[in-house]
């Protein structure tokens, strides 16, 4: 990903890639992440998942291909409350079209939701010429 893009900036999250298909997000949790209860959102942890498992696909990738969520499920352990909520995020198989990948979600080293996703692997369209 040549530049962060928008979203991640606007959640807050920061993302280190790492050699052989592995990408770590990081997010400090502020008060705009939580919920009613006064617990992170469950959708922020979600993102922080998907992203973490999309970037480490990403970086695998060819020239001119994309990736997109197919399908990520998510079990959540343990509420947040507060701190940094650090996701390590992997491929476990890639094919042509298709790859597989999982994330763990822990803060102060304690497991609190981990995520498997299937990702499409494709190839951006160009416009029809005019």
């Amino acid at each position: 990903m040549p530049e962060k893009p928008r979203f991640i900036r606007h959640v807050g999250m920061r993302l280190q890639l790492q050699p052989g298909g592995r990408c770590t997000c990081t997010l400090a949790v502020q008060d705009f992440h939580l919920n009613g209860n006064g617990v992170v959102h469950g959708g922020v942890l979600f993102t922080l998942a998907d992203t973490a498992m999309g970037a480490a696909l990403h970086q695998t990738l060819e020239e001119g291909q994309l990736c997109a969520t197919i399908e990520t499920k998510i079990a959540y352990f343990k509420p947040v409350f507060e701190g940094e909520v650090v996701c390590h995020g992997q491929i476990l198989h890639q094919g042509k079209s298709v790859a597989s990948t999982e994330a763990s979600l822990f803060v102060d080293d304690v497991l609190v939701a981990k995520a498997t996703g299937s990702f499409a692997i494709f190839k951006r369209k160009t416009a029809a010429p005019s």
